[in-house]
């Protein structure tokens, strides 16, 4: 079984609302108006690459197809999650994801969309929406008739270092000046339900899906509380903020040495600062700010020395 951990390339997306404080991670951007890193990506739309080692040059995708054992044989005929870094300049469109059966139906066997959020970094006063104030379908559908988004649209103060759990029919979206982390299932499918009436460079809007959204939303909002579960040992804390049928989130904070041992399927791990060593069977890999490192099923034994924070999924 493979022992190495598995560097990646991420891709990057640019978007309306972008902009290039993803060059902080040490990220050569296309453009000042990329909006999105994908990190770990094994999707028709994106696909992240082995960076060096013995997979050097395999996508995720094809690690998923060709090389199963790496994940645990897990079954299934896509890789189930997708980990991005958005940097919102502005606003994002408010918006809705549809659950596994809908997109399933109307996407082609698509997955659907449940996904969760931890806040790198904002400005002062920013906010996001996340659920609506809606008691029936009738009045959310009226609502968005009458254009009443203020009084329909649920905005919530941030700040870094904030996570919230984003399940599928969640009215939500990211406001201007949020770096975050989020992790999702593998899927690209968003409907959109209002855009602030802007335009492209070419003077389009774009595309809303209102008779979408309003078929897929939560009505009334649900907005599940968390409580994070913190673990410490001798030089990690470990903050689980979400266990979930998709994914399991946790932040870990580094600084000094840990010995740990990787036992489940497959682990996912965005550094999002700092820098350190990561040491297996006498081999050392550096990181760094930016990296994201696969660790495969069956990696085993290993240490952590250094000092960083670091986003961990897993299924």
């Amino acid at each position: 079984m493979n022992k190495e951990p598995l560097f990646f390339e991420p891709i990057f997306k640019e978007r309306i609302w972008g902009g290039d404080r993803l060059k902080t991670f040490g990220y050569q951007l296309p453009s000042n108006q990329t909006g999105e890193c994908w990190a770990f990506a094994a999707h028709p739309n994106g696909q992240s690459i082995v960076k060096e080692g013995h997979f050097k040059g395999y996508s995720l995708g094809q690690l998923w197809k060709y090389h199963r054992g790496l994940f645990g044989h897990i079954e299934g005929d896509r890789f189930p999650l997708l980990t991005k870094i958005l940097d919102a300049n502005q606003d994002l469109s408010v918006q809705v994801h549809p659950d596994d059966d809908y997109a399933n139906q109307y996407e082609g066997g698509e997955l659907g969309k449940t996904e969760c959020w931890y806040i790198i970094d904002c400005e002062e006063g920013a906010e996001i929406v996340y659920g609506h104030n809606a008691g029936s379908k009738n009045e959310f559908e009226k609502m968005i008739q009458d254009g009443k988004w203020n009084d329909l649209l649920r905005r919530v103060p941030i700040k870094p270092g904030d996570f919230f759990f984003v399940p599928s029919g969640t009215i939500h979206a990211i406001g201007k000046g949020t770096l975050i982390l989020e992790t999702q299932q593998n899927s690209d499918t968003t409907y959109r339900v209002y855009d602030y009436d802007r335009r492209d460079r070419d003077g389009n809007t774009r595309d809303l899906h209102v008779g979408s959204s309003i078929a897929v939303a939560t009505i009334p909002s649900v907005v599940q509380e968390l409580k994070p579960i913190i673990k410490g040992s001798n030089g990690l804390k470990i903050t689980e903020f979400v266990k979930s049928n998709y994914f399991t989130v946790s932040k870990w904070e580094l600084d000094g040495e840990a010995n740990l041992n990787q036992s489940l399927l497959f682990k996912l791990v965005s550094v999002l600062s700092g820098e350190g060593i990561l040491e297996i069977n006498g081999t050392s890999y550096p990181f760094k700010k930016g990296d994201h490192i696969l660790l495969p099923f069956e990696f085993g034994e290993y240490k952590l020395c250094g000092k960083a924070d670091f986003i961990i999924s897993h299924l």
